[in-house]
């Protein structure tokens, strides 16, 4: 489910936003995260706090707004973990055909600005584009049957392959064995601190983060990592 983060870590105050500070040289893969980082979050916000309330209200006769404090607790219950974005255990545990919903509100599935022009940036610079999600495989499915940008990445990593979510320390061990790589020249997107942290503690050296990860939504900047609103900003 890769919507809001419901426990972010507490920001350092500070006067201002980190911003990027290395040079492309220095960097030879390029890890992104999916929602929220290339497209926008405003999908997966709605779906799942306003949609399958809904429908999960209608299913059980309840007023939608029972059904939404009852389903963030169900959430909750399994946030950084791999049933977090598990359309199937979402099924099964709500009696709902997840992926069907999914699809039914899918034309909101759309790509943040400047993204494709950073991926024919990155083309030009001769980097190696990788998505790497926690997405489940059926969600990435729906999501690029709508958008078309798979062709610009090596691969498409699930957490779901990996066997960990990203939150997760073993996450990042596990893909290098999957996936080597050289995590000193290695860059990483992604719009959740939690992730950036497991990823910094694993040793990833250059970390994005992405502060406007829904259209709908004001800014958040990182005061632990370098901040972005967009892809443009990376276009050095």
């Amino acid at each position: 489910m890769n919507w809001a983060n419901l426990s972010p870590l507490p920001a350092e105050p500070q006067e201002a936003p980190i911003p990027p500070n290395f040079t492309w040289q220095e960097v030879d893969t390029i890890f992104l995260d999916m929602d929220g980082t290339l497209l926008d979050k405003y999908y997966d916000d709605f779906f799942w706090e306003q949609y399958v309330p809904e429908v999960y209200a209608f299913r059980n006769s309840l007023l939608p707004d029972q059904a939404r404090e009852q389903l963030l607790a169900v959430y909750r219950s399994v946030e950084n973990t791999l049933q977090w974005t598990d359309l199937d255990y979402w099924s099964e545990r709500l009696d709902l055909d997840i992926t069907a919903l999914k699809r039914e509100v899918s034309h909101l599935v759309d790509v943040h600005p400047h993204v494709v022009d950073f991926f024919r940036h990155m083309q030009e610079k001769d980097k190696k584009l990788y998505l790497v999600t926690n997405a489940h495989p059926k969600t990435l499915q729906v999501k690029m049957e709508k958008v078309r940008i798979e062709h610009w990445f090596e691969q498409l990593i699930c957490s779901q392959e990996v066997g960990a979510a990203k939150e997760q320390p073993e996450f990042w061990q596990r893909l290098q064995h999957l996936l080597p790589y050289d995590r000193t020249r290695t860059l990483f997107a992604d719009d959740t601190e939690k992730v950036l942290h497991s990823a910094a503690a694993y040793g990833i050296k250059h970390l994005i983060h992405v502060a406007k990860p829904s259209s709908r939504l004001l800014p958040r900047h990182s005061f632990h990592f370098p901040s972005i609103l967009n892809f443009r900003e990376l276009m050095f």
